[in-house]
């Protein structure tokens, strides 16, 4: 594998791994844990070892993991990864959510609408060129808008030599920034999927819950050029039999972890934005069930996105839970205190990284000024519909590609041009009842937060309740039709929710545009130093927050106590059964019956699910689990409550992360789902 590491992040990052030799850690494919899995776990690191399970490894755009497992293309993921791809391909007449599906052939995989599958080819390190475009004494917007220039003609130059998606990211907070490049898949076919009642079995209740009895896990193929690809690496199904104790490696795409936050920062997190975000959450959800019980059709309709937001309440919740924990804020204070004491010692320090807390303090303090209206506005909770995200997409595009490359907004560059006018342009269905339910509750929080007399709330509503504006809308437009919006996006027509996202835009950009200067800049300058000051301290763990890219993570197969009880690692297939009968059948704890009817050919010893302590989070899901031979031997679905604390500090005496088993994979597929021949596919 091609290592491209600058001075810098060797500064940052290399021998890290000394500092400590707990199982924490989202590691970079550029600077793995090598010498800590050496010392703990006698385990070689080998180059080639890195390269089967990054280039067998797939991100899935709409923010999942997933992994190639046979010659032939087969992908698999989690059903909750692929569950909107397979929402998309439901109708009234076939909810292959509630019944499942299988392809018996390759002529009967349906093709999904707009989903994007991502592989990792090279990392190159561009720290030199992105920082070396800020010269001194540049403001922070001239710095910003340096950079951004640089950015896009990084991405634009790689994407026109190599074909390859480009994408710049962003690391330790602005301390380091590495050039990703991706193959890119947009031809992707639903294979296998079970009923949710398996996929899911449990339901909310047990979301984030453990013991667990979940088959979450479905199979897509990739195509190109109209065959089925045929990637070089893909992962080999373990023969080997998983047991407690065993290290285990997850590789997947862990979304977003803030654990460099100051304490400042954390008691942002948990007085203001974690707040909003469940009250936000919680108002939508309740939305979706009043939309659900209107009929068999509108609860097809409303529960992919249902299940989106019960799954992100739960999500805030446990992670507001360890924001709200004491011990948290006075963990990080006091490491915080060492920091500070070693800062105000040395002038040499301070000449060097100046004083990072204190202007991360002043960020904060103008974030808690803005964040309501950046999030309801910049951050378009105050129009929630997917039409109303066409309509902006199409405004913006408008107004962004009059400009140069490197001067427009990062989502219109021309590295990215290709995904989003897939997205746009995708054929997946829009229900205008939906829609309009939506759009008249969002409106109404806009309302409720900035008053009836606010101006742009007097602009938006045009003297109407949110009820009929949502209605005028939304019967108004035309955007629900895709030869409409490929009209619209060269311009020449008009359409009332273009002119919605036109009114919106100018209070939208000046939002964006000042959280961008007074807020995000600082605070990516901030961080950059922090990171940095405390690796020469000695008091960092050496891997960067998350960032939805590739990471790998380690840990074995371990039980935990919690409140005075032992949970076992494992749970089988003949738990399922018991905990079905211990419910009396009653949702959401029904078997299903095709698992019913084939119950005497299960083995019910078959190990369900298993769990494990690999550092992850939102983002993981669908990441395959492989064990020292970089084989199969599990697929992460979640991680319980406790974990949720590690978005901002790591903790593995009861955080695991939850797994499916492949034993009960290959077990379902063959004896519940008369899918012997993808057993046989898996792994060759």
């Amino acid at each position: 594998m091609k290592k491209y590491l600058s001075i810098l992040l060797s500064s940052l990052v290399l021998g890290s791994a000394s500092i400590s030799l707990a199982d924490e850690g989202m590691w970079l494919y550029n600077d793995p844990p090598a010498e800590k899995l050496r010392q703990k776990y006698n385990f070689e690191l080998s180059e080639e070892w890195m390269r089967h399970l990054r280039l067998s490894s797939v991100r899935f755009n709409n923010g999942g993991s997933g992994s190639f497992v046979s010659s032939q293309g087969l992908v698999l993921t989690n059903h909750h990864v692929g569950a909107d791809a397979i929402q998309k391909l439901s109708t009234a007449d076939r909810d292959l959510i509630k019944t499942g599906f299988l392809a018996v052939s390759r002529d009967q995989e349906l093709k999904t609408k707009d989903l994007e599958l991502n592989v990792l080819f090279e990392i190159e390190d561009v720290t030199e060129q992105i920082k070396s475009a800020v010269k001194p004494g540049m403001s922070a917007d001239e710095a910003e808008a340096a950079k951004r220039a640089v950015t896009s003609k990084i991405e634009k130059d790689s994407l026109e030599a190599t074909g390859l998606r480009s994408d710049v990211v962003t690391l330790f907070r602005g301390g380091a920034y590495h050039l990703y490049r991706y193959k890119k898949y947009t031809d992707i076919r639903l294979v296998f999927a079970p009923e949710i009642g398996i996929a899911f079995y449990g339901g909310d209740t047990d979301n984030f819950e453990y013991p667990r009895y979940c088959l979450d896990m479905a199979l897509f193929r990739v195509y190109e050029d109209g065959k089925p690809v045929q990637p070089k690496e893909f992962l080999k199904v373990s023969d080997q039999p998983l047991k407690e104790g065993d290290l285990t490696f997850v590789s997947g795409h862990p979304g977003r972890t803030e654990r460099l936050n100051t304490s400042e920062h954390l008691e942002f997190l948990r007085d203001v934005r974690y707040p909003m975000a469940l009250r936000t959450v919680r108002r939508v959800e309740v939305l979706l069930r009043t939309f659900g019980e209107r009929s068999p059709e509108s609860k097809r309709r409303a529960q992919d996105d249902l299940f989106g937001y019960q799954n992100a309440r739960k999500a805030y919740l446990g992670g507001l839970e360890g924001l709200q924990n004491p011990s948290l804020l006075e963990s990080k204070r006091k490491k915080e205190s060492t920091v500070k004491a070693s800062l105000n010692k040395s002038a040499d320090l301070r000449d060097k990284y100046g004083d990072p807390y204190s202007d991360i303090e002043a960020a904060m303090e103008i974030y808690r000024e803005i964040y309501s209206d950046h999030y309801l506005i910049g951050g378009g909770r105050a129009f929630n519909t997917r039409l109303f995200s066409f309509a902006q997409t199409i405004y913006r595009y408008r107004t962004e590609m009059k400009k140069p490359n490197e001067e427009r907004l990062r989502e219109f560059n021309d590295s990215n041009l290709e995904s989003l006018k897939q997205q746009l342009f995708s054929e997946a269905p829009l229900y205008d009842d939906l829609e309009q339910a939506k759009l008249a509750d969002s409106l109404s929080y806009l309302m409720e937060v900035r008053g009836a007399e606010d101006p742009l709330v007097v602009k938006v509503m045009d003297g109407k309740s949110p009820a009929v504006r949502a209605s005028e809308l939304i019967r108004g437009t035309r955007l629900d039709e895709v030869d409409f919006r490929k009209q619209a996006l060269e311009g020449g027509v008009d359409d009332p929710l273009l002119e919605l996202a036109a009114v919106v835009d100018a209070d939208s950009r000046r939002l964006e545009e000042r959280y961008d200067e007074e807020v995000k800049v600082p605070l990516e300058d901030a961080y950059g130093r922090l990171a940095q000051l405390e690796y020469e301290l000695g008091t960092t763990a050496g891997y960067p927050d998350a960032t939805f890219t590739l990471r790998l993570a380690y840990g074995p197969v371990k039980r935990y106590t919690l409140d005075g009880e032992e949970v076992a690692a494992f749970t089988t297939i003949g738990g399922l059964y018991e905990k079905g009968a211990r419910f009396e059948q009653a949702d959401p704890y029904k078997v299903p019956a095709s698992w019913m009817k084939a119950k005497s050919k299960l083995d019910l010893q078959t190990p369900f699910n298993f769990v494990s302590t690999p550092d992850i989070t939102g983002g993981n899901s669908g990441s395959p689990v492989v064990d020292r031979d970089g084989e199969l031997v599990g697929l992460i679905f979640d991680g319980n409550i406790q974990s949720l604390v590690l978005d901002f500090q790591y903790e593995d005496v009861v955080s695991r992360a939850v797994s499916v088993d492949v034993r009960a994979i290959r077990e379902a597929l063959g004896k519940v789902y008369d899918a012997s021949f993808l057993v046989e596919e898996m792994g060759r």
